[in-house]
């Protein structure tokens, strides 16, 4: 195992909930990543994010570590769980929170999701 796969499943499983993105949480870089951001603020998510802007090895290490083209990434839990579309699919359909309770970690329900 490469010393970046090996810090990036140290990241992975040190963290209930972790998000490599691109920029940080309080200043994402790019829609994708702003769009994740969001639904775990607003779900009141306790997250650390991973800036792959950072570092061109993580950047690519991620991806390959996940076996996943894009960025970002989530993880709950150690389990990959998916980029933007199946992260928004999941919120939108009311299937996220469930999901994140059901691995032990907090999230709030919302009122509406709309």
């Amino acid at each position: 195992m490469s010393e970046i796969n090996a810090w990036i499943d140290n990241e992975v499983k040190a963290n209930d909930v972790v998000l490599f993105m691109k920029g940080t949480p309080s200043f994402p870089q790019c829609g994708f990543s702003s769009q994740i951001v969001q639904i775990l603020d607003y779900l009141k998510v306790d997250y650390k994010g991973v800036n792959v802007l950072e570092n061109a090895d993580i950047r690519q290490g991620i991806k390959d570590y996940s076996n996943w083209p894009t960025i970002p990434q989530l993880y709950v839990k150690g389990e990959f769980v998916g980029g933007c579309d199946i992260i928004r699919e999941m919120f939108q359909e009311g299937e996220l929170q469930p999901f994140l309770t059901e691995k032990g970690v907090a999230a709030e329900t919302p009122a509406t999701v709309g």
